[in-house]
This record gives C-alpha cells, structure tokens and sequence, in this order.
C-alpha cells in the first residue's frame, strides 16, 4: 500500500466511526431523573427555598405551569425498597388544614416494574400511594390515574401515570390548585 492509499484509508476512519451504531446505553437518554448528591442532603436537612424554585426545581423534568401565590419550596428525596423517589414541593404560608392552602408536589419515581398506570394502586411508595377510589382519564396521551386526596396528602387532587417504563410521575395539587391541575400535567416534560 502506498503513501496515498494509507492517507485515503485514514481520512475514511472518521466517517466509517461515524456511521457505526453507539452502544445502546450511550445512545439512550438517561431512563429516569435522579437527584445529585446536594438534593440528598437538601432533602435530608429538610431546607426550605424562600421563595420556591421555579419550573426547573427538579433536575431532568421541565414544569411548564407552576400556579403562582407560593411562598416557599422543599426538595423532597426517598430511596427504599429498590426505587428513588425525587420530587419537589411548593407551598403558601397558611396552615395545611385552611382549605385555601396552596400546595404542589410533583414527584418522579424511578420504579424499575412499572409499566401501566394500574401498578400504581400498588406500588412502592412510602407517601402518595392510591389507595382509594380511583378513576383514570385521558390527558394529552397521558393514562393519569386519578384520586381525592387523602388525610396524609391534604385535600385536593392526587394523580399518577407512568411516562415510560420504570418512570412514574405523580403530582398532588391542592384544592385550590385542582382547576389548574390537567394544565400541570400537560406541561411536565422529562
């Protein structure tokens, strides 16, 4: 092989690495959000934000619409059983009985088994289950799991659906939220 064959035969390395498949794990997106080392802690130390954090106060998911009129936010971590949990929640000053409270909690869980919303009526979760009546709509081409929110989670709207496998989100919006609540769900980009 002469010098210009060698030279040609180079230049082609680029473009044949080029068009070779990536591994699939390189190629994937990450398959579900998980909170850096300082959210634990956050978390851990239970610290407030004053004020709350915006539409990107989880790391990995996007909130088009977070209802204004909140006065403070906390991240919210929990790792048990195999799954993590990782969400955020915003909330006003009143006290959580007053029925004009404003809370929201949206949570991502990365649940390897998870695959259809009907697992969520049992699934792992140490807060937020759906233990009661639950019905399931259509939003957006969302299946969302739906519930009235029970004494741990406040009054309000309770709703869960599995965005992908082993990815579930949920989000608990209080009463006065609950008009608001199929916009929020529209708006959650992971």
């Amino acid at each position: 092989m002469n010098k210009l064959q060698k030279l040609v035969a180079l230049s082609a390395l680029p473009v044949v690495a080029a068009l070779m498949p990536l591994p699939a794990q390189a190629a994937a997106r990450p398959s579900c959000p998980v909170p850096s080392k300082a959210e634990v802690k956050r978390s851990a130390d239970t610290r407030l934000d004053k004020p709350p954090r915006g539409t990107a106060a989880i790391k990995g998911v996007r909130v088009g619409h977070v209802p204004k009129g909140f006065t403070s936010g906390q991240v919210l971590v929990n790792k048990h059983d195999g799954i993590t949990e990782y969400g955020y929640q915003w909330t006003d000053d009143r006290d959580d009985v007053d029925r004009r409270h404003r809370s929201l909690w949206i949570r991502v869980v990365c649940w390897p088994k998870a695959k259809s919303p009907a697992q969520l009526k049992n699934g792992p979760f140490d807060l937020g289950t759906f233990s009661g009546d639950t019905s399931t709509v259509k939003i957006g081409d969302r299946q969302v799991l739906t519930q009235e929110g029970d004494g741990a989670l406040g009054h309000g709207r309770y709703a869960g659906w599995v965005e992908r496998k082993g990815v579930v989100v949920t989000v608990m919006a209080s009463q006065p939220l609950v008009p608001e609540l199929t916009k929020i769900i529209r708006s959650i980009r992971l």
